[in-house]
C-alpha cells in the first residue's frame, strides 16, 4: 500500500479523535479545524519521512498538544467561551435539546479548562476517546500506576469544580 492510502486511512480513523481533543481545549470551532489540519499535516510531513512512526495514535495527539500549547502562547489564555463558540449542533435534535446540549459542553468545557493539562488529558483521552490506561499511558509518558492516580485526582478535581459551579448558580 502507498503512504498516500495508508495515510488516508490513519486520518479517517483519527480525525474525530483529535478534533474533539482541541476543540474541547481552544475556544471556537475555528480554531480547533485549523490545529487540526496543521496536525495532520505535520503528521503527514513526518510520515512520509525514513523514521517509523511506532504509535502513530500518540504520535498526532503529542502534535496536537503541542499545537494547542503554542496557540495558547501566541494568544494568551482565552476567557469565557461563548454561547457562539460552543454552538456544535446535530441537526437532529429540536431546539431544546441542542440548547441543553450546548450548556452541558459549555459546562464540561469550562470546568476541563480550570484543570491542569495532565488531568484534562486523561480524562479526555480515557473517557472521550475511550482509550485503555495503557495507551493513556504511554501518551503521557508514565507508568500505568502513575496514569492511573492522575486518572484518579484528575476526576475528584473535575467533580469539585463541577459543584463548585453548582454553588455558584
Amino acid at each position: 500500500m502507498n503512504k498516500r492510502k495508508e495515510f488516508g486511512k490513519i486520518y479517517d480513523k483519527y480525525i474525530n479523535r483529535i478534533y474533539r481533543f482541541i476543540f474541547l481545549k481552544v475556544s471556537s470551532e475555528d480554531i480547533a479545524q485549523d490545529l487540526c489540519s496543521e496536525t495532520f499535516l505535520r503528521g503527514w510531513e513526518s510520515f512520509q519521512g525514513e523514521r517509523k512512526i511506532e504509535n502513530i495514535q500518540a504520535f498526532l495527539y503529542t502534535i496536537a498538544r503541542n499545537l494547542v500549547i503554542d496557540h495558547y502562547r501566541e494568544k494568551g489564555r482565552t476567557q469565557v467561551v461563548s454561547a457562539e463558540e460552543l454552538a456544535i449542533v446535530d441537526p437532529e435534535p429540536g431546539i431544546d435539546e441542542r440548547m441543553a446540549f450546548n450548556s452541558d459542553l459549555g459546562q464540561v468545557k469550562a470546568v476541563l479548562a480550570n484543570l491542569n493539562e495532565d488531568y484534562q488529558n486523561v480524562i479526555i483521552w480515557h473517557y472521550l476517546d475511550d482509550l485503555p490506561i495503557q495507551e493513556v499511558a504511554k501518551m503521557l509518558d508514565k507508568s500505568e500506576e502513575t496514569t492511573r492516580v492522575t486518572l484518579h485526582r484528575a476526576l475528584k478535581a473535575l467533580k469539585n469544580e463541577l459543584q463548585s459551579e453548582v454553588k455558584e448558580v
